[in-house]
């Protein structure tokens, strides 16, 4: 590659997250794999850890603004940062600056990363401009919407329309699509009968569609789901939307493998 063409590839900088290091490898990955396709150089920095969200949610905004500065340093330096997650990648741009807004030390190193931080699925489609995926997945799947995704980052349309170029995938419009499915971080374990009927109503949903793939962007929702489906006795795989979009299909479904 000579130096011209290799200046010309976006620098990534990957936020695997936390749910991905620890329980679905196979996620950051994929998400590799689709960025290098798209002409990007790919780097994942060894001192990011976690996005500070849980802290955050629980009102520990001492330790969550501790978190973000080491997330900020970790990432300097990148063309764009992209996280396989709505829910991380929305802590990040949306939460940052106003977290860090006292700190004149580190505002702007806030601000300025926000600027580059991005959802994987909405940087293909709405920074690179990609508009299909060589990828075959033949099943009829349904997609959940996140929470974060979906409200905070207005992801909807641009997982859709990448899904649509999969040979083979059919994908069935969820019912109540855009309700939450009872994950929400630490909602689950503060509230968990509450969680409970939420994530019951949301896989009647799922099964409604006779689907045979479950897909969403967040693995957090996906995990809370697949759970939720396995206990009903129900045949529905679960899997991230890298995933398929990157033709993976070798890796077990959510909860068959070793986060089941």
């Amino acid at each position: 590659m000579s130096q011209d063409s290799a200046a010309q590839e976006p620098k990534v900088g990957l936020f695997v997250t936390c749910l991905v290091d620890l329980f679905r490898p196979s996620v950051g990955f994929a998400a590799v794999k689709l960025l290098e396709d798209a002409g990007c150089r790919v780097e994942v920095p060894r001192a990011q850890t976690c996005c500070g969200q849980p802290a955050y949610n629980s009102g520990d905004r001492r330790d969550a603004a501790a978190i973000a500065r080491q997330t900020i340093a970790a990432f300097e330096g990148f063309d764009h940062v992209v996280a396989p997650s709505g829910s991380c990648a929305a802590m990040i741009k949306e939460h940052y600056p106003a977290l860090l807004k006292d700190d004149p030390d580190w505002q702007g190193r806030a601000e300025r990363l926000s600027a580059r931080v991005h959802e994987l699925v909405s940087f293909l489609a709405d920074v690179l401009k990609v508009d299909s995926v060589a990828a075959a997945f033949p099943a009829r799947a349904t997609y959940h919407d996140s929470c974060s995704g979906l409200r905070e980052l207005k992801i909807r349309a641009q997982p859709r329309r990448l899904l649509a170029s999969v040979e083979g995938l059919e994908l069935a419009e969820l019912p109540e699509g855009e309700a939450c499915c009872g994950f929400g971080g630490t909602f689950c374990v503060k509230y968990p009968e509450i969680s409970n009927e939420m994530v019951s109503a949301k896989v009647a949903n799922i099964e409604s569609t006779e689907a045979e793939l479950l897909l969403a962007g967040d693995l957090g929702c996906l995990m809370n789901m697949s759970g939720k489906l396995k206990r009903n006795g129900s045949k529905v795989q679960a899997r991230h939307v890298a995933e398929v979009l990157a033709g993976d299909r070798d890796t077990p479904a959510i909860g068959e493998g070793r986060e089941g």
